[in-house]
């Protein structure tokens, strides 16, 4: 019953997710999430370049998310995890494997600085020892959907 359920999320995920990437342009070939709501001073670091934070910017695996002390930032991966950047943050995505039909599942991150609200998407859900986030003091595993950490300066 459990892997019915979890083949219907799937399946209605992705269709979302095609469904939001045919809209995108070119640029956004490769993108694992977008960045939903951004204001004050944020920034997505990809390729050697940063761009301001802005509804719709892709990120891919590499990125760094940044903000300023009036920032904050929000955004959607292709397996629906959200997560939500406060001020005077700094997070790299460093992993990301979504093909469930495969079996890989994995999503890895870096914060070094500042807050995130992590609420579980479908990768926690399948198989949660497949998400980390490490912090300059420890990494911490996903046994639940939804966390806080805060790193001070």
């Amino acid at each position: 019953m459990w892997n019915k359920k979890l083949s219907l999320l799937l399946s209605a995920s992705l269709l979302a997710w095609g469904a939001h990437a045919q809209n995108r342009a070119p640029a956004t070939v490769g993108a694992i999430g977008f960045v939903k709501t951004a204001k004050g001073e944020s920034f997505v670091d990809s390729g050697g370049q940063a761009v301001r934070a802005a509804e719709g910017t892709p990120l891919k695996v590499g990125d760094v998310v940044r903000t300023g002390a009036d920032g904050a930032v929000g955004l959607t991966l292709k397996d629906n995890t959200v997560m939500s950047f406060g001020p005077s943050t700094r997070f790299t995505l460093e992993e990301y494997l979504f093909a469930p039909a495969k079996g890989d599942l994995k999503l890895g991150g870096r914060l070094t600085s500042g807050s995130l609200h992590y609420v579980s998407g479908l990768i926690a859900k399948a198989r949660p020892e497949a998400v980390a986030v490490k912090t300059p003091t420890g990494t911490i595993g996903v046994r639940g959907t939804r966390f806080v950490v805060v790193v001070a300066p």
